[in-house]
């Protein structure tokens, strides 16, 4: 019980760091800020966390087949993957945006110009929310880095936990971000910066114990 309980509580900070849902509701209010139904804000969070699950929960099911499809080995997606997140890390420490994590500077402009446009359709719901910044490839690399880590626990028991803690995330997240306002003003912008570092720092030991976990599986011992 007390193993599983650690793994859930690593499973869950791992998550909570490269989702980094505190910081991320500024980045939801400012994409909605054109929107003044509440109803249709509200139905944008949810389904950003919808599909964010979706895409995450299809990689940890189906890791395996992915890595034997393209002949991956779980050391060096570990490796890559801490990479990965260890450059958003680096980027959340020092208060700058990743290209890995956010979408950028060319492409916020082009999603500001379409919500801006009544005429033009947009689902930011998809992107920019959905992918990267909730589901992007630091978070598919932390979930099936989770999913492939060794336990006592059976495989299909693994990936159900890491399913189910993403949910919870998940759930997390559309409440802070139906709630940005009230969050954004109780915390104020200076708070959120502090997190956000904390998780950067959080993100990159995480990403260096991949990075090592992947060497030492990598060499023979």
């Amino acid at each position: 019980m007390q193993d599983i309980i650690l793994l859930s509580t690593t499973i869950f900070m791992g998550f909570f760091a490269i989702m980094n849902p505190i910081a991320n509701t500024p980045i939801f209010l400012a994409l909605t800020s054109n929107i003044e139904n509440k109803s249709e804000v509200n139905k944008i969070a949810f389904k950003a966390v919808l599909y964010s699950f979706i895409i995450v929960s299809v990689f940890c099911i189906l890791g395996q087949v992915i890595f034997k499809l393209f002949g991956i080995t779980l050391p060096a997606f570990q490796i890559t993957g801490g990479l990965l997140l260890f450059v958003v890390g680096y980027n959340m420490l020092n208060a700058k945006e990743s290209g890995i994590h956010y979408p950028s500077k060319e492409d916020k402009e082009i999603i500001k110009s379409k919500i801006e446009d009544p005429n033009e359709e947009i689902n930011i719901a998809i992107s920019p929310l959905a992918i990267p910044i909730l589901a992007g490839p630091g978070t598919i690399s932390t979930a099936m880095n989770f999913v492939g880590a060794k336990t006592s626990l059976s495989t299909v028991g693994h990936v159900i936990i890491v399913i189910a803690i993403f949910a919870l995330m998940c759930s997390i997240t559309f409440i802070l971000f139906i709630s940005g306002k009230k969050i954004v003003k109780f915390l104020g912008h200076n708070v959120i910066k502090v997190i956000s570092r904390i998780m950067g720092l959080i993100l990159s030991v995480i990403a260096t114990q991949m990075i090592i976990t992947g060497i030492k599986n990598t060499i023979p011992m």
